[in-house]
């Protein structure tokens, strides 16, 4: 019965969704582009094109980064098939683009309607296909079922909030769970709540974000953005949400000097004219990354007389830039109950990590990364002000800080091969 409601409703959904595609166009254009493609109106492949094809499916920009070394190293490890990536949003289809260019092939994940799933996973006739992170949809998962194609959660994390929410759901979540072919977990913790919504053949396999690597050119472009901007202490505020922006800004203000930066990067670009009018309305000396044609205008103030207080960083694919130019890296989401962000890129950055307290959606992160030294919980935005001081009058916690950052981030890589020796071992 729930099933059916389900799919009924999606008949009311689907109109009111492509209505929002507009509205949300008309912050980031992407929004309103290949729209057919969420009905499953998708290229596909030719029909005489036997190669096998794998099928990856990752939402949004910090699935896709999180997917990149998977993706690597499945088309080193099977170079005659095809990779096929599938996003929700325009940010996750232009890092995809960025990162592989003509390398994959690349669409919109068609709306959870039968019809629309049948259109797509016919088009493109993948051997398997592969889920990251927390995407659950319950038609997908039936027609996925229904072809007999393996599916498989990846890199797969479950809070014990969408834990409670799921498991209201009974004996439907649990058929729906059941649906994948394999689960591959990144932590014990999230291993058990999926076993207990139904989930078969569950592994540990740890977190592929910790197998991401920095591109040396952005380390390099971070360190030459600190040499320019000619401060004694940079910290960086990465991913903040709506409503973030003003806490971090309070911060700052606690520690208002000519010495101190702060460097901060909504999580949305859709956000960053909102962002930049805070910042006007608060009166801050700000200056736009995305205004920077050379390197002697970074220090050169878009608002107001003297020293550049922030750096509004309105760019999209330099975050590891960012890390490297920073002392230390607040990470956003975190501070209103959100459920936080990913830590792990500025650990392997190197440079120490500060977080509010709501990272419900990274727990095992951010305890792993308390208890190796490489990170600071504050619990609003008076401790985060202090916590920050505390590092900046203590160089050698600071030093030390960083090197345990990057320890702890080399220690968890691996999640990469393991994955890739299960899900070869699907496609044989």
């Amino acid at each position: 019965m729930l099933r059916q409601i389900y799919r009924a409703l999606w008949w009311l959904i689907a109109p009111v969704a492509v209505i929002r595609l507009y509205v949300r166009s008309r912050r980031e254009r992407g929004y309103r582009e290949h729209i057919c493609e969420r009905f499953g109106a998708v290229a596909g492949r030719p029909a005489d094109d036997r190669s096998k094809l794998i099928w990856l499916h990752a939402v949004s920009v910090g699935e896709t980064r999180a997917a990149q070394p998977l993706i690597e190293a499945l088309l080193a490890e099977h170079p005659q098939a095809r990779i096929l990536l599938t996003h929700m949003t325009p940010g996750g289809r232009a890092t995809g683009e960025t990162l592989f260019g003509e390398r994959v092939l690349r669409c919109y994940l068609p709306y959870d309607m039968p019809w629309a799933v049948r259109r797509f996973l016919r088009a493109y006739r993948p051997v398997l296909g592969i889920v990251m992170e927390t995407e659950v949809w319950p038609t997908l998962i039936d027609e996925c079922r229904r072809m007999a194609m393996p599916l498989t959660l990846v890199n797969a994390r479950m809070s014990q909030r969408s834990y409670r929410r799921a498991d209201r759901f009974g004996a439907a979540a649990r058929e729906v769970f059941g649906g994948f072919t394999r689960v591959l977990a990144q932590s014990p913790a999230d291993a058990t709540r999926l076993n207990a919504l139904g989930a078969r053949e569950v592994a540990v396999l740890g977190n592929l974000k910790f197998d991401m690597s920095a591109p040396e050119s952005l380390i390099e472009r971070g360190r030459t953005w600190r040499t320019a901007l000619k401060r004694q202490h940079v910290w960086v505020a990465a991913s903040t949400r709506e409503g973030e922006e003003a806490l971090v800004l309070d911060a700052a203000r606690g520690m208002a000097g000519d010495e101190v930066l702060l460097i901060l990067v909504p999580r949305h670009p859709q956000r960053f004219d909102e962002v930049a009018a805070l910042l006007e309305r608060e009166g801050w000396r700000y200056s736009r990354r995305s205004t920077w044609n050379e390197i002697e205008s970074i220090g050169r103030p878009h608002s107001g007389e003297g020293p550049v207080q922030v750096v509004l960083g309105d760019s999209m694919g330099e975050l590891a830039a960012y890390y490297a130019a920073a002392d230390a890296a607040f990470i956003g989401g975190s501070l209103l109950p959100l459920g936080g962000q990913n830590l792990i890129e500025a650990c392997v950055v190197g440079t120490p990590v500060l977080f509010g307290p709501h990272m419900f959606n990274f727990t095992q992160a951010s305890t792993d990364a308390l208890a190796a030294g490489a990170a600071i919980q504050v619990q609003d935005t008076e401790g985060l002000a202090s916590a920050l001081k505390g590092l900046f009058d203590d160089p050698s916690r600071q030093i030390t800080m960083s090197g345990a950052a990057s320890a702890f981030a080399a220690r968890h890589r691996g999640a990469t091969a393991r994955t890739v020796a299960v899900l070869s071992a699907l496609l044989r």
